[in-house]
């Protein structure tokens, strides 16, 4: 009697993830991962309207809403609002910390960044939790966030953001 963890005959070892061996079409670059397919051109077209540093007058308003149409009219099955809220409640923290104590913020500003590396898991679970609008769109803002100023924009530019969100992700 054969052993229930031993491969039957011609079934091989388990090889690395993604080698699906020669005879069933080789390697399969990770075994199915949410490939980055980029952002939608609408939403790319807007992204660098997002300045943080210097924000124009209707970043909290109109950029804010074109960002969260864009978004929500995405991957129907990812950016539920309440994963979305997740990635504003850490960035409300950091934003907190930075601000009882201004002189840490060189300290705090690799786990900001850090943020970038959750969204990326996100998007790569499956199922996936982020599309590559939000991906593109959190990248945007966390990219140029360099001292307590450009953090504070980023917080106030996600919260009106989640205001509009809510509008159009109706579930």
């Amino acid at each position: 009697m054969r052993s229930p963890n031993r491969p039957q005959q011609g079934q091989g070892r388990p090889g690395p993830a993604g080698y699906r061996g020669a005879h069933r079409g080789g390697f399969q670059g990770g075994g199915g991962r949410n490939e980055p397919q980029g952002p939608s051109a609408a939403l790319s077209d807007l992204l660098p309207r997002i300045k943080l540093a210097t924000p124009e007058a209707d970043l909290f308003d109109k950029t804010a809403e074109k960002a969260a149409q864009e978004i929500a009219n995405g991957n129907k099955d990812a950016n539920r609002p309440t994963q979305i809220r997740k990635f504003f409640d850490e960035l409300c923290m950091w934003e907190t910390k930075v601000r009882q104590n201004p002189g840490r913020f060189g300290d705090y500003l690799p786990f900001i960044r850090m943020m970038n590396a959750k969204v990326a898991y996100a998007f790569g679970r499956k199922p996936q939790l982020v599309d590559d609008n939000f991906r593109a769109f959190f990248q945007r803002c966390i990219e140029q966030i360099v001292d307590d100023k450009t953090l504070w924009h980023a917080k106030l530019f996600f919260e009106a953001f989640l205001g509009f969100y809510k509008v159009e992700k109706k579930d």
